[in-house]
């Protein structure tokens, strides 16, 4: 890393990490499960949770078809993918590409239907 902790890839540039992660979505959810136990947490609170937790869920869904187009334009192959989706083979990712690919053809118009999208709330 560099001195001021921002990430560096193999190439040594800046790269960017994902806004949350398993650790941090486990040590929240000890929390919250603690507050739930304790009483903190009534039925309509833990009803809103789920509600930010879906959408949250969403917004996770579209960055991760955001970043596997961005990876196959920037030359990544599905046998180097396929890993992220927990299988040995390629079909899972070539299954999800091709879904996507039947809204948008890069990453650059899938954002921008993001961006429609979150205009039309």
């Amino acid at each position: 890393m560099a001195e001021d902790s921002t990430p560096v890839s193999a190439t040594g540039e800046p790269s960017l990490r994902a806004p949350v992660t398993a650790a941090d979505v486990l040590e929240w959810l000890e929390q919250a499960a603690e507050a739930a136990r304790s009483g903190e947490l009534d039925a309509p609170a833990l009803i809103d949770l789920l509600g930010q937790l879906r959408q949250a869920s969403t917004a996770c869904a579209n960055a991760s078809d955001w970043a596997l187009l961005a990876a196959r334009e920037a030359g990544a192959s599905l046998r180097q993918i396929a890993p992220v989706f927990g299988k040995g083979y390629v079909r899972a990712p070539a299954a999800r590409l091709e879904k996507l690919h039947r809204e948008v053809l890069s990453s650059e118009q899938f954002l921008e239907l993001m961006r429609r999208r979150m205009g039309n709330r």
